[in-house]
């Protein structure tokens, strides 16, 4: 018959601490400090902002900075975008007011896209396991025709392979499979997405 630990109530009896007086992030450098703080205080006017800018404004300030964008990318107001130089966005992409594009690394979105109000893109995490709390960093990728629902998050290292959806409010945790449609905290695969000709 099989043991059954039980788990200790009392923090102290874990193994380790965290100690973040030794945190180190001096390894982690996307970009020149200038061109960092350049990016903060133009987005915040242009990109991630409630003035009623053209999109067409928007698209070539993000250019400038050294995203790459193609055709018919729609920005809606309130989106930010950590390091639009890590960015590449494809053809006719929606992304939705209040998206928040954490690219820590690269972030490639395909052609026909939908990334709906108050999603996250979140290419960052922390090692939990070591002492020092240790910075992460993993591309993501999504591919053409995905719909990111309104408030789900997709983590660090995850790829949304061609037109699967990540229903509203789900954590995608793990790469989601072409024309899955995906729900929940961790995200489950619920059935296939079925597009009318």
């Amino acid at each position: 018959m099989a043991k059954i630990l039980a788990q200790p109530t009392d923090p102290e009896q874990t193994v380790g601490r965290t100690d973040l007086s030794i945190y180190d992030i001096s390894w982690y450098k996307p970009g020149p400090r200038w061109k960092i703080i350049v990016w903060f205080l133009v987005n915040s006017v242009t990109v991630n902002t409630y003035l009623p800018l053209p999109i067409a404004f928007k698209r070539i300030v993000l250019t400038l900075f050294g995203a790459k964008l193609g055709t018919g990318v729609v920005i809606k107001p309130g989106v930010n975008i950590k390091y639009p130089w890590l960015l590449r966005v494809g053809n006719y992409v929606w992304i939705g007011e209040q998206v928040w594009i954490d690219n820590l690394s690269e972030v490639v979105i395909g052609d026909h896209t939908c990334l709906s109000q108050g999603a996250m893109i979140l290419t960052g995490n922390h090692n939990y396991r070591q002492s020092t709390f240790d910075l992460t960093t993993r591309p993501i990728t999504i591919d053409d025709g995905v719909w990111i629902g309104a408030k789900a998050i997709v983590c660090p290292g995850v790829r949304c392979h061609s037109h699967s959806v990540l229903s509203v409010n789900s954590v995608a945790t793990r790469s989601l499979d072409a024309y899955g449609i995906y729900q929940g905290n961790p995200a489950v695969w619920v059935r296939k997405r079925d597009i009318a000709s």
